[in-house]
């Protein structure tokens, strides 16, 4: 991550000291951010082909192509509704539209605006767990330990990433689960260590 990026395209041109994890957290990731709370901001003028985009662009997992024509057909009655209703129109936050959208029971009108608004919402909850994973990355793989395994490397991540929960679970919770996945020739017995 703390190499330096080229550009696939203009790799022959200078890029300067843009680092990869500053290419991909700044000029991808916050580009990405931005553009999604510029297209829903209810103090912007509503952009309907924004908003579609959205939806296409940034979560073509979550809206089946069915519903990216829906979307089409509720931003034209959202755009007439929501501007002139008496407790959405005061929405000058994401947040809050998403809360009066709630009260007021237009979330059922509007499902699938409801939902790509939540989605939205929950970015900076997700965007504290890839900063934490960017984090321990730099901790468990230094230049040192350059040859660790992509699959160890996951599941060493996620152990150290979500030690709160590993910490729940014993040494020996973990090996019976693991023996009674199949059936192994060996049999795992855990053994007590004493002092």
């Amino acid at each position: 991550m703390s190499r330096s990026y080229k550009h696939a395209i203009r790799s022959r041109c200078k890029e300067g000291n843009v680092t990869v994890e500053h290419h991909y957290r700044v000029e991808v990731f916050f580009a990405a951010i931005d553009n999604q709370f510029v297209a829903l901001d209810p103090k912007n003028p509503f952009n309907k082909s924004d908003i579609r985009n959205l939806a296409k662009t940034f979560y073509p997992l979550d809206f089946t192509e069915q519903e990216n024509i829906q979307i089409k057909h509720e931003l034209q009655h959202y755009e007439l509704d929501v501007p002139n209703h008496p407790q959405l129109k005061k929405a000058r936050k994401i947040a809050e539209l998403c809360r009066g959208l709630q009260e007021t029971g237009k979330n059922e009108v509007y499902p699938l605006l409801g939902r790509l608004i939540c989605l939205i919402l929950t970015l900076p909850v997700s965007t504290a767990t890839i900063e934490r994973a960017f984090s321990t990355m730099k901790i468990v793989k230094p230049k040192l330990r350059c040859s660790i395994g992509d699959d160890f490397l996951k599941s060493f991540l996620l152990l150290y990433i979500e030690r709160d929960i590993a910490d729940i679970f014993t040494t020996d919770e973990i090996i019976d689960a693991f023996a009674s996945q199949k059936h192994r020739r060996v049999q795992l017995i855990p053994h007590k260590v004493t002092l």
